[in-house]
């Protein structure tokens, strides 16, 4: 993979973040106070990477439109309740992101998170300065439509053929998919690796900082 790509777009959460756990703990609290059923954990991890109300209404496809409303308004408040520092990142991520700018790459990030959530996390993670454009699910459609990575693309003014996806969700995966662009797998995040391995990624990781390896 050296040499092979110019613009290299992440996923957030599950990929450069340790987030998954809490999101779907929040996710899980958010039915609970609707006093729905609580789902199972993968069952909550699995719509991570949609955007909000899209994984609400496939978790918790029996509630109504403002149950709905509810449920994204108890989720946000549970999940800003806890603020996100550097110590989030996966090992090694920081350092891995300011080499890869460094040498060259233009890095980006396409998530399912909300502008609010994704500034918030930037500014907390200190990672604002490695990213030449970002995308949330809120200004745009949610993965696994191709829309988020079609701009980062456009304003990258980067080919497809030189671009890699770097995901932990099927959702990252499919969305790459569908913008026919290459991609890389993390297994550190919302699926497994047999889940990962049906959407043909170009690798299999279990942690972000092995990237460095093959780029």
């Amino acid at each position: 993979m050296k040499n092979q790509f110019d613009l290299i777009i992440f996923d957030w959460d599950g990929t450069l973040v340790d987030s998954i756990d809490w999101i779907a703990r929040c996710l899980k609290k958010a039915g609970g106070l609707c006093g729905l059923p609580i789902p199972e954990h993968q069952a909550a991890k699995d719509v991570i990477g949609l955007s909000i109300d899209q994984a609400m209404k496939k978790l918790y496809p029996e509630a109504d439109g403002p149950t709905q409303s509810l449920l994204i308004k108890h989720y946000s408040r549970e999940y800003f309740s806890r603020s996100v520092s550097r110590d989030d990142l996966f090992a090694g991520v920081y350092d891995m992101l300011h080499q890869l700018k460094a040498e060259g790459y233009q890095l980006a990030v396409a998530t399912g998170k909300t502008r609010a959530g994704l500034d918030e996390a930037l500014t907390g993670t200190g990672t604002w300065e490695f990213f030449c454009t970002t995308r949330s699910a809120d200004e745009t459609a949610s993965k696994p439509d191709p829309k988020m990575l079609n701009e980062i693309i456009d304003h990258a003014q980067a080919s497809r053929e030189r671009t890699l996806m770097v995901g932990d969700s099927v959702h990252d995966l499919q969305m790459a998919m569908n913008a026919r662009i290459s991609s890389v797998a993390l297994t550190c995040g919302a699926h497994p690796l047999e889940s990962l391995q049906q959407f043909r990624p170009l690798l299999c990781l279990d942690q972000p900082i092995q990237l460095l390896e093959y780029m």
